[in-house]
């Protein structure tokens, strides 16, 4: 069964996105969890967040939130919970001793000592290495002395026989025969259970329809099965999409590349321009590359789903980026870069509106950080260099600019008359445009480059424009 065969869901969607909380929300993961949510949302169905927090050694408070900050900018609603797997242990208490019970689970006493040292006699002999199963129950079977000073893990009994395959939705047919599988450790010695036997437990109670993670995840696949298969619950469909991959074609790694979403709020990105992008990495409407959430909800069904990886382009984002800005609404912008402009010392005495700056401004930037800085414009003092204006100001300017000048007293403050002004200076002083703009930009702004002059003198006032001109 491939992607576009997938036949449309009988029973209520119900999908997660189950992240591990030891660091920030990968863009990995985000993207993930975008598949999930806009599924869920396709078929009416419901989106659950579980938070898989089980590795006491890694997990922390910190990334709880991280990861909950990143949904939330997202926007990713979740329908249910989040769920965090250690508020559910007496729930896997209950399984595993029911599985005990049944004679799908066994207690193994074998030390970590003793189960490297099987290992390594197995590689020894060229064999894959995995645990032989001294303490697995079987018919006949006499086990060794229960030793008195040591706590077992508990192991699932893995079929020995046959195979696991499924249909994933993403790579076609998988299939593991059970003789490559181990009798995997689903309790430590303090109880406390592991990561695939978690997920298949809660999978379960969580009627999960639906599963579509990275594909690093495909080796976790036919085990968690297996144990599903134990507990007698329905399977749910698999989809494993290929990592992203970065610039240099290798995975995104930390050290090379931005890979927390958060890190993408710093850098002055909508939400909405990285949701777009990651919808692209590894998913396609035809040739569609902008479209809106609402959009991407009514078409996406899991088809057109890519079995390549996929890699970032950070132009292609910036790009996209750019097109949201300037959709954006201007007061919308203004409340996002305003504690970016505290930062750079923004002066307001005197200053235009910041969503009329905005609007001028934001054709031109591909962040919000740019916009901010851009934005500064008109929020500092003019500080030219001195040896541009040498360049610029000479004594055959200087009467145009008196002119220009005096005239901005009484001429009406609208761009088109500003720019008709300037026009009517210009001729009476045989000038060309740019021998005009440039000392009144670098009068008025400090900067040689500045959007349309007539723009920028319109948005300063009459009275900034003045006082600047006759200080100069």
């Amino acid at each position: 069964m491939t992607a576009s065969h997938l036949p449309t869901p009988s029973a209520p969607v119900r999908t997660r996105f189950a992240p591990s909380p030891t660091g920030y929300l990968h863009v990995g993961g985000a993207r993930t969890a975008l598949f999930s949510w806009a599924f869920a949302r396709h078929f009416g169905g419901t989106f659950v967040l579980r938070i898989e927090d089980t590795d006491l050694e890694r997990s922390t408070p910190e990334a709880v939130q991280a990861i909950l900050d990143g949904m939330n900018w997202l926007n990713l609603q979740h329908d249910e919970g989040p769920y965090y797997q250690m508020k559910r242990m007496d729930r896997y208490r209950e399984v595993l001793a029911k599985m005990l019970s049944e004679g799908t689970a066994y207690y193994c006493y074998c030390s970590t000592d003793e189960v490297e040292a099987m290992r390594e006699r197995q590689r020894a002999a060229g064999e894959k290495p995995r645990y032989d199963g001294t303490w697995r129950p079987e018919p006949g079977k006499t086990l060794p002395a229960i030793p008195a000073d040591r706590k077992p893990v508990i192991r699932f009994k893995n079929p020995l026989d046959g195979e696991v395959s499924w249909n994933d939705v993403v790579k076609g047919t998988i299939t593991i025969a059970n003789r490559e599988l181990d009798d995997l450790v689903i309790a430590r010695p303090d109880g406390t259970p592991t990561y695939n036997f978690c997920v298949a437990v809660d999978d379960s109670d969580m009627q999960i329809t639906h599963v579509i993670r990275g594909d690093d995840h495909v080796n976790n696949t036919p085990r968690q099965i297996n144990i599903l298969n134990a507990l007698g619950a329905p399977l749910p469909f698999y989809g494993h999409v290929p990592m992203i991959l970065g610039t240099d074609g290798q995975k995104l790694s930390k050290r090379r590349d931005a890979v927390s979403v958060m890190d993408y709020l710093d850098k002055g990105f909508l939400p909405e321009a990285l949701l777009n992008y990651l919808a692209r990495l590894g998913w396609s409407h035809g040739d569609d590359e902008v479209f809106s959430m609402e959009q991407m909800i009514s078409w996406f069904d899991l088809t057109h789903l890519s079995s390549s990886a996929a890699q970032f382009n950070p132009e292609k984002l910036a790009w996209l980026n750019n097109h949201y800005i300037k959709a954006a609404d201007n007061q919308r912008l203004a409340d996002l870069i305003r504690a970016d402009m505290e930062k750079l010392d923004a002066q307001s005495d005197g200053a235009p509106a910041l969503a009329s700056v905005i609007a001028l401004l934001k054709e031109r930037t591909n962040t919000t950080v740019e916009l901010a800085q851009a934005a500064m414009l008109f929020y500092r003092q003019p500080t030219p260099d001195p040896a541009l204006v040498s360049q610029h100001i000479t004594d055959a300017i200087k009467p145009a600019l008196q002119e220009f000048a005096q005239a901005c007293a009484t001429v009406e403050w609208t761009k088109a008359a500003i720019s008709a002004l300037m026009k009517e200076v210009l001729a009476k002083h045989s000038l060309k445009m740019p021998q005009l703009a440039m000392p009144l930009r670098l009068l008025l702004t400090g900067q040689l480059q500045t959007p349309s002059i007539d723009a920028v003198i319109e948005l300063f006032g009459r009275d900034v424009v003045l006082m600047r001109l006759a200080k100069a």
